[in-house]
Parts: structure tokens; sequence; C-alpha cells
């Protein structure tokens, strides 16, 4: 399950949620206020490869940034 991060226009607080599907990601409630109307925040993510007989970092990559 994905796990996606949030801001809400209305209180602004940020936060995390586990979605299950994309479908459900548009239906998320801000859990301080409950406003549906939620803005979801691009993410980084870390990649992780090797190749053989040798040991690779992880590395942070941000969205566009490919």
């Amino acid at each position: 399950m994905p796990l996606f991060e949030y801001d809400c226009p209305g209180c602004g607080r940020p936060f995390e949620k586990l979605v299950r599907s994309a479908s459900q990601a548009d239906a998320v409630l801000c859990p301080a206020c409950g406003n549906p109307h939620v803005k979801r925040k691009l993410s980084t993510f870390a990649v992780k490869g090797s190749s053989a007989g040798s040991r690779a970092a992880p590395v942070a990559v941000s969205p566009g940034g490919l």
C-alpha cells in the first residue's frame, strides 16, 4: 500500500495516509478537521539498486528528477 503525503488547506495540517488503491486516494479526509478538499503533495522516494559484485548506496530521487 502506498503512503501518500497531504496538506489540508482548511487547517494547514500536513499528514500521511496509507491508501489501498488509487481510487481511494481521491476520497481522503483531513484527520484534524474532516476537510474533504485536501491536497496530495509530491513526495520523494528512495531507490536502491545493485549490480553483481558491488554494493550500491540508496539514492534519493525527487519527482521529475529522472
